[in-house]
């Protein structure tokens, strides 16, 4: 599912126009991406988290030249799902 499949399938189910979704979507996004930039992490009850995880510094290895690359510390964005979430797909899963 694509995000125009998730736009269409709010605006079918709320009657509410698309451009106004997408909007909405939009904002919801921005919203996430700028806050996980500054490292505040976002709890949305019954959906999940979106955090920053912290990758450690380490030794990298270029197989092609042979040689060690250094990879300093840094935060990647990830989401983790809620229990309900997860029991949810669990038992609807095919």
């Amino acid at each position: 599912m694509t995000k125009a499949d998730v736009i269409a399938e709010i605006s079918d189910k709320t009657g509410i126009d698309k451009a106004d979704v997408s909007s909405a979507i939009e904002s919801f996004f921005s919203v996430v991406k700028d806050n996980l930039a500054n490292g505040e992490p976002i709890y949305v009850r019954g959906f999940g988290s979106f955090v920053n995880k912290k990758r450690a510094h380490k030794i990298a290895r270029n197989i092609s030249k042979n040689t060690s690359i250094e990879i300093p510390e840094h935060f990647i964005p990830s989401f983790k799902p809620a229990k309900t979430f997860v029991e949810q797909v669990k038992s609807n899963a095919k």
